[in-house]
């Protein structure tokens, strides 16, 4: 398979680099990752620049007491901005990334990927990425900051259709939070009549109400 045709059809600033692409020595080769697969941890140099061809890689920081809040996701054609901003500065890696299902990507090398930022096309992508990424975090922040853990839950519930195989530690993860208070909120959108929870599941009951819910405003 051209490996470097699906990395461009993904990735469209690549035109420019195709000759590098194919002059890199060895050839590039896509890295099979399952789902629960650490590609990189917290204050570890970075070892390259993620695209991913296939699958998702959620980007996670930790706190010290183990538990653990979601940055963002890298899905095929988007880029990792903490691999970049670590490799921009030649420092440790500030948070985890994990493939939430089996996954597909290349490992830029950090000299490709500096020589890369030489061209004004992959230069203007990265710097686009700094923007939107930006605007994700700083949503985030108001989240956590101004808004009640039981809102939070119920948007990360909405969008995901109506049968949801999640278990409630991931949720809790995923919320910076610990399982039990997760559990707690849960069982009262089940007695709400929002949701019916099962073993590693969650049942919208009652999207509309949820959603209600969600959008209300609300002191934390």
């Amino acid at each position: 398979m051209d490996f470097a045709k699906q990395l461009i059809t993904l990735y469209p600033a690549l035109m420019a680099l195709r000759s590098t692409l194919a002059e890199m020595s060895p050839p590039l080769a896509p890295i099979q990752a399952p789902g629960g697969t650490v590609l990189f941890s917290e204050n570890a140099p970075c070892e390259g620049f993620p695209l991913v061809l296939q699958g998702e890689i959620k980007v996670s920081r930790s706190s010290v007491d183990g538990r653990s809040l979601e940055l963002y996701r890298v899905a095929p054609g988007e880029l990792c901005l903490v691999s970049s901003a670590c490799l921009f500065r030649n420092q440790p890696l500030s948070a985890r990334g994990v493939t939430t299902k089996d996954s597909s990507l290349m490992l830029i090398p950090p000299d490709i990927f500096l020589r890369w930022l030489e061209t004004p096309v992959f230069r203007n992508e990265v710097l686009g990425l700094f923007a939107a990424r930006m605007a994700d975090l700083t949503s985030l922040i108001d989240a956590v900051a101004f808004y009640r853990l039981d809102r939070r839950l119920a948007a990360a519930l909405l969008g995901r259709g109506r049968q949801i195989a999640v278990t409630h530690q991931a949720l809790a993860d995923d919320l910076g939070t610990v399982r039990e208070i997760i559990t707690r909120l849960l069982r009262r959108f089940e007695r709400e009549g929002w949701v019916s929870l099962g073993r590693e599941q969650i049942i919208i009951a009652d999207e509309p109400a949820l959603r209600d819910f969600c959008h209300r405003l609300g002191a934390r």
